[in-house]
């Protein structure tokens, strides 16, 4: 169950997309090659589009990997808005330090090196936006701390909600029943947060789409 859509959907979609450049195309090679999980191209562009359209001053990235959302976010910020990222890999810091050299947009973007579950505890500056792919059995401790530093009206998206279709499985692998079951606790809990106006949209491996109402 590894995709959400047909192969024939994702083959048509992807026969739509604009040209990638030259960097985003290395990256998603290079991530394909070292087995390093990185957002889907159809929620990256969603994810884009989302920044746009929004126009957020302060972002907060939580797991960055090799800096791909971090750069597709970085790209489609305004003026003199930027992003915090964390994580806690030494080896994707280093990775990812080199892609966003070369991305250009080292003035927007900060390297947060620790675990989120200390470092944002410690944090203070409130967000507009919000970018949530980590560890999955954290995903539930790192969503609270989340939303204490995100303003009213600021946007929280959470990646891999569907989690490859076995959210909404009955038969699971073995290897993946206890992070689905993250997930399914996850999803119960954030459509549910009496604070947040919640969606999960079947976009990529499921994307979890709320806005904080007070």
């Amino acid at each position: 169950m590894a995709n959400i859509l047909l192969p024939n959907q994702y083959s048509y979609l992807d026969s739509l997309t604009t040209k990638k450049n030259e960097l985003t195309k290395r990256m998603e090679k290079f991530a394909k090659e070292n087995s390093i999980p990185i957002l889907e191209d159809i929620s990256a562009d969603f994810l884009e589009q989302l920044v746009y359209m929004y126009s957020p001053k302060k972002c907060l990235e939580i797991g960055m990997a090799i800096g791909y959302s971090t750069i597709r976010v970085a790209k489609n910020l305004k003026n003199d808005a930027k992003i915090d990222t964390i994580e806690f890999s030494k080896q994707n810091i280093k990775w990812a330090q080199s892609y966003i050299k070369q991305s250009g947009f080292s003035s927007k973007i900060k390297i947060i090196d620790g675990d989120a579950r200390v470092v944002m505890k410690d944090m203070s500056p409130k967000y507009d936006f919000i970018f949530l792919d980590a560890d999955k059995k954290y995903y539930l401790e790192l969503f609270e701390l989340a939303l204490k530093l995100l303003v009213k009206d600021g946007v929280i998206l959470v990646d891999n909600l569907l989690w490859q279709g076995f959210a909404a499985s009955q038969e699971v692998p073995e290897k993946y029943k206890k992070s689905t079951e993250f997930i399914r606790e996850f999803n119960a809990k954030f459509l549910t947060t009496s604070n947040l106006k919640a969606t999960i949209l079947p976009i990529g491996d499921g994307l979890g789409l709320g806005i904080k109402t007070n």
